[in-house]
């Protein structure tokens, strides 16, 4: 995703953020339910380092959530609750099929989410606008984020390869 403009407004800034809150909502389902998705002999065969990757994900996701949930809270406005992304999630996505599914999903997830706060930091970078929120704050988070996001795929990355 690039978003290949500056952000200009508090209501286009709302909107990013909103976005990043549903992303770190699916990912954070999606983590907490790989492992019951799966048939019972592969979820048995899931090794504790995939089991406590997928538990790390589920916490940092809902942690990156709350962080965005509280920039958006002080430009006065709503977010979808987990709970609605959570029903989206089961009804929308299949189950993978083995560990390497799982795995690959998770690091399609990290990927994706870097690459948008990537792109979100730049396109606040690129702005010249004011907005209601402490800019610096902003990116503060969102760059600690991106960290985290990066990380991420590097743990997942690591556990692939030594898989393979």
């Amino acid at each position: 995703m690039s978003l290949g403009q500056r952000v200009s407004s508090d209501h286009q800034l709302t909107r990013l953020l909103q976005i990043g809150i549903v992303l770190e909502e699916v990912v954070e389902s999606r983590a907490a339910h790989h492992l019951e998705s799966l048939p019972e002999a592969e979820r048995e065969a899931i090794d504790e380092e995939v089991r406590a990757l997928l538990a790390e994900a589920a916490e940092e996701s809902a942690e990156h959530r709350q962080r965005l949930e509280a920039l958006v809270d002080e430009l006065d406005a709503e977010t979808v609750s987990y709970e609605e992304i959570n029903t989206l999630v089961d009804a929308r996505y299949g189950p993978p099929e083995d560990t390497d599914g799982v795995l690959y999903d998770q690091l399609c997830n990290e990927e994706t989410a870097y690459k948008f706060y990537d792109d979100l930091i730049a396109a606040i970078e690129a702005s010249e606008t004011d907005f209601s929120v402490d800019r610096e704050r902003v990116l503060d988070t969102l760059e600690a984020i991106r960290e985290e996001e990066t990380e991420g795929v590097e743990a997942v990355t690591e556990i692939m390869e030594r898989r393979a």
